[in-house]
């Protein structure tokens, strides 16, 4: 890991109404997903909130971005409507942001880094691509947008990081 990214709770970002957000004020470890409302895997939100529920200091982080075949085109306030009232998502929802390419936000700059668990570092290939941050800063885990957020891998990382 390169030095930018030994403490992802440095790196300054934007709760989705624009206001500053600091990751230092998460006290324990960070899950950190980038999502869209309009995915075949949207549905995660729904595992994604029970995670916020069932694991106390466990601060869940929702990342909107449009980048994957423009699932995610909303306003912040349709995006925040939509995460509320269709999967009652109470966990925070950062900026819509890009996680790759030139415009890639320094969060997703830093996150990249991380490998998953074959050892394959780099762009986000989907929506719903998790990255699991300690309460250190340091990210512990990479898991893709496949693996489920309440699969045995995640619940055992989470546990862990807690």
């Amino acid at each position: 890991m390169t030095q930018n990214s030994s403490d992802i709770k440095d790196i300054p970002v934007r709760a989705l109404d624009g206001s500053p957000l600091a990751l230092r004020d998460f006290d324990g470890p960070l899950l950190i997903v980038n999502v869209a409302s309009k995915c075949g895997l949207t549905p995660q939100y729904t595992a994604l909130e029970q995670l916020a529920q069932n694991y106390p200091g466990l601060t869940v982080l929702g990342v909107p971005c449009n980048q994957f075949m423009g699932q995610e085109p909303g306003t912040p306030e349709e995006i925040a409507t939509f995460c509320s009232v269709t999967y009652g998502v109470t966990f925070p929802l950062l900026e819509k942001i890009d996680v790759n390419g030139p415009d890639r936000a320094p969060l997703y700059a830093a996150l990249t880094e991380f490998p998953d668990a074959d050892g394959q570092a780099g762009d986000i290939t989907w929506n719903f691509e998790k990255f699991l941050v300690g309460a250190d800063g340091r990210v512990q885990a990479r898991f893709r947008p496949r693996t489920e957020p309440d699969a045995p891998e995640v619940l055992a990382a989470i546990e862990a990081a807690l």
